[in-house]
C-alpha cells in the first residue's frame, strides 16, 4: 500500500483486487493471529433508535502478505433485492477521508440529524434516498490509518459472487477508480476462481487529471459570473490557457491571475452558493493538486485539534463535528467491532503520505471504454474544486460518438440536471445545484439518477 496507483494502466498494482477476493470468495483463509478476522453484524448502533432496518456489517480484511495491514469495511445490503440487485465497492475520496463520509454523508442508509451538540450522543436518522435501497455496497476505509483502518480479515460474501459488480466513488477516487477497475478486470482474466461480474463504474465529480482541473477553474468562475468579461479576456490572452503553472515572468498573467483570486478568495470551494466555513481537515484542493489552489478561499487548513475554529453548526460542515464526536464514542465503536487501540482518535480526513503515481486518469478510462463497459460520470454543477467544464473537457477528449444528445433528466417533473450518452457507454450528467459530492446536496435526484442507471434505464 505503498503507492497510490500507477503511470499506466498495463502496470498498476492495487491490493483491491486481493480485498475484493477476500470479501467475494467462498475460500477466504481465517487467519488465527492476534488480529484473528472477524466480521459483526450490526443490528443496533448507538444514536439510532431501534433496530437497524437495514443490513449492516463490519469488518477487517488484511491486505498485505503478513496481514499487518487492516483495512476496516462496512457493508450494507440491498433493501430490495439483494440475490439479485449490484453489488458495488465505494471508494472515498480526499485523499484520506473516511468511509463514513460516504456512508454517513452522502449514499449510505443513514444520516446525522443536524443539531447543534450538547454533549450527548449524535442521533442518527434514516436515509430515505439511501444508493442501498437498490444495490449492495461496500464502503471502505482505505488507504492503512484512514477511519478505522490501520497497519499492524476476511469474510465469504459468497452469495453475491455471481451479482453484476460495480465500483464507484467521488472526488479524489476519480484518480482510483478506474486503475481499480482495470485490475478486477485483469484479476479476473488471471483467476481459476469464479471471476468477478464486472460491469462497469459510476464517478462523481472525479479529480482526473490535476492540471487541466485546474485549469477550468477560471472559466467556470467566468461562466458563473464570478470574474468580468474583461478579465478573463486578459487571463486567456496573457496565460494562454494554463493557469496552474504560470510562468513568474509573465507580468501580464500574473497580475491577472492576482486579481482573479481577489475575486473568488472568499468562497466555498465545494459549493460557491453556500457560506465558507472552517475544514476540519487538509483543504480539498491542497490534496488534488498537490500545491496551492489559483482560489486560495478564507476556509482555514484546520485538524480537529482547533476546537475554536470548528465549523457551526450553519455550515454543512458541522455533520462531520458530529460523525467525529459519534466515531469516537466507546458504545459506537464496540457496536462497530472496532479493534481496541488499533488507532488513536478517529478523524474524518486524514493527510496521507502515500506517493502519488497517477496523474491523470485519462489513459484508464481509455482502455476501459476500448473493452465497452458501462460508465456514469456525474457532476455537481457548484462545484468549484473540480468543474464540470472540465471533466465534460476529458469526456469530449475521448472522442466517441454521441448516441443521446444533451437534454435535461427530470425528478418528479423537475429539471434535475443535464445529460449526455456516448457510444462508448458512458453517461454523463450534471446535477442542478449539487456541489462537490453531488449526493450530500442534492439526494432525492441523485438517488433518482443512480437508481435508473444501475437498472440500466436512461436517466
Amino acid at each position: 500500500m505503498a503507492t497510490v496507483g500507477s503511470t499506466s494502466p498495463s502496470s498498476s498494482s492495487f491490493p483491491l483486487f486481493v480485498l475484493l477476493l477476500l470479501l467475494l470468495s467462498s475460500h477466504a483463509e481465517v487467519y488465527s493471529s492476534s488480529a484473528a478476522s472477524y466480521s459483526t453484524t450490526v443490528k443496533f448502533l448507538p444514536g439510532f433508535q431501534g433496530p437497524l432496518p437495514f443490513h449492516l456489517e463490519t469488518g477487517y480484511v488484511g491486505v498485505s502478505e503478513s496481514e499487518d495491514v487492516q483495512l476496516f469495511y462496512y457493508f450494507s445490503k440491498s433493501e430490495r433485492n439483494p440475490k439479485e440487485d449490484p453489488l458495488m465497492l465505494w471508494l472515498t475520496g480526499g485523499a484520506g477521508c473516511s468511509a463514513l463520509s460516504s456512508l454517513a454523508f452522502e449514499i449510505g442508509p443513514f444520516n446525522f440529524r443536524i443539531e447543534e451538540y450538547n454533549g450527548s450522543l449524535p442521533t442518527l436518522l434514516s436515509n430515505p434516498h439511501s444508493w442501498t435501497k437498490v444495490a449492495s455496497i461496500i464502503f471502505v476505509d482505505l488507504p492503512a490509518n484512514t477511519g478505522f483502518s490501520y497497519a499492524k480479515p476476511p469474510v465469504a460474501i459468497q452469495q453475491f459472487l455471481s451479482n453484476p459488480f460495480y465500483v464507484g466513488g467521488d472526488s479524489y477516487s476519480g484518480l482510483i477508480v478506474p486503475a481499480v477497475s482495470l485490475e478486477i478486470l485483469k484479476g479476473n482474466e488471471d483467476s481459476v476462481k469464479s471471476p468477478i461480474n464486472y460491469q462497469g463504474y459510476l464517478l462523481g465529480n472525479p479529480t482526473t487529471d490535476g492540471t487541466q482541473d485546474g485549469n477550468f477553474k477560471i472559466p467556470f468562475a467566468h461562466g458563473m459570473g464570478l470574474i468580468p468579461d474583461e478579465l478573463y479576456q486578459s487571463l486567456k490572452s496573457s496565460c494562454g490557457g494554463e493557469y496552474q503553472n504560470v510562468d513568474p515572468n509573465n507580468e501580464m498573467c500574473v497580475r491577472s491571475i492576482a486579481a482573479y483570486e481577489k475575486c473568488v478568495s472568499g468562497l466555498n470551494g465545494a459549493h460557491i452558493l453556500e457560506p465558507s466555513c472552517p475544514y476540519l481537515s487538509p483543504k480539498p484542493e491542497e490534496e488534488f493538486f498537490g500545491r496551492r489552489s489559483l482560489d486560495e478561499t478564507s476556509e482555514s487548513s484546520l485538524l480537529l485539534t482547533s476546537e475554536p475554529s470548528l465549523p457551526t453548526i450553519g455550515c454543512r460542515l458541522y455533520e462531520a463535528v458530529l460523525a467525529t464526536r459519534w466515531a469516537n464514542d466507546d458504545w459506537v465503536q464496540k457496536a462497530l467491532g472496532i479493534r481496541q487501540a488499533s488507532i488513536g482518535k478517529w478523524q474524518r480526513c486524514v493527510q496521507t503520505n502515500y506517493t502519488r503515481e497517477i496523474n491523470s486518469s485519462i489513459p484508464f478510462h481509455v482502455e476501459l471504454s476500448s473493452k465497452g463497459y458501462r460508465a456514469l460520470v456525474y457532476s455537481g454543477d457548484h462545484d468549484f474544486l473540480v468543474p464540470f467544464c472540465g471533466t465534460e473537457a476529458w469526456i469530449r477528449s475521448l472522442n466517441y460518438s454521441i448516441v443521446d444528445e444533451w437534454r435535461p433528466w427530470l425528478v418528479q417533473s423537475q429539471i434535475a440536471g443535464y445529460t449526455r450518452t456516448y457510444s462508448n457507454g458512458m453517461t454523463y450528467a450534471t446535477v442542478k445545484g449539487g456541489g462537490h459530492t453531488a449526493p450530500e446536496y442534492k439526494p432525492r435526484e441523485c438517488f433518482a439518477m443512480f437508481e435508473r442507471w444501475i437498472s440500466q434505464k436512461p436517466l
